[in-house]
């Protein structure tokens, strides 16, 4: 075969690249005409998303429920909403209505995630997204660097707004649920006292003589017993009662358990 013969296999290879270029070029066109016709929408239902996870979040916003005394008094607060960042690859069909609501076990409390799901739309979804609440609050931080062992007193505290939800153990309040207790590691001076910076206050040893306080609905009866364990704060203390039955209730005070039936 002649060079000559080999022209018009040429100009029709290089006529299909051309149009192979002209079809992608076009292509690549509508896909960000199309991006662009779709942009705003995108942002009203993020927009929307968020201000539902936002709502959410101020009407249930509350310290977690371990069983623990809540330290935080029932006072005005001030809840600030962090949103985190959805995973970029998710692309979320239009909905007409979203459900926020809390996986189970998830405190909506410091760093969480606010489950959204839709129910009304073309294509169902459900993702998590992720959230840090703030809860500000008055409540008592150092004034002095405070070591572990030492004794706290009313000089070394004072008053200040902060964040209640960042850290799980509650924040300490109150002056008398402090002075006179031992600090179980380093406290900075503006750094919120939470109830595990502190020692458990013990309130009686075992074999103590105990004060039984026994309340109930309209009634309270109170009895002497001895203690067989311990009155640690906030642990339950087994008391042997001067009938000899034995009983387990909560160290309020010197000497003193408290049972409520």
């Amino acid at each position: 075969m002649k060079a000559t013969d080999l022209l018009p296999l040429t100009l029709r290879g290089a006529q299909r690249s051309v149009a192979m270029l002209r079809a992608w070029l076009w292509a690549c066109v509508s896909i960000i005409v199309l991006t662009l016709a779709l942009a705003p929408t995108a942002r009203a239902q993020g927009d929307a998303l968020q201000a539902t996870i936002e709502e959410f979040v101020r009407q249930r916003s509350g310290p977690p429920n371990d069983g623990a005394p809540r330290a935080v008094e029932a006072a005005p607060r001030r809840v600030v909403v962090e949103l985190g960042q959805l995973d970029p690859r998710l692309n979320l069909a239009p909905c007409e209505k979203v459900h926020a609501y809390m996986p189970a076990g998830v405190p909506l409390w410091g760093r969480s995630r606010v489950g959204l799901r839709c129910e009304q739309g073309a294509k169902h979804w459900n993702v998590f997204w992720p959230v840090t609440v703030k809860v500000y609050g008055m409540a008592l931080v150092a004034v002095v660097p405070l070591r572990p062992g030492a004794l706290v007193n009313a000089a070394d505290l004072r008053l200040a707004e902060v964040d209640l939800a960042a850290n799980q153990s509650p924040a300490v309040v109150n002056l008398t649920d402090i002075v006179g207790r031992a600090v179980a590691r380093d406290i900075e001076p503006g750094q919120s006292i939470r109830q595990s910076d502190v020692k458990l206050r013990r309130w009686f040893a075992a074999g103590d003589p105990v004060r039984v306080l026994v309340k109930g609905d309209g009634f309270q009866v109170t009895s002497e017993g001895t203690a067989l364990t311990p009155g640690d704060e906030g642990r339950c203390a087994r008391i042997r009662t001067d009938n000899g039955r034995v009983l387990c209730g909560q160290p309020v005070g010197d000497r003193e358990v408290e049972l409520v039936l």
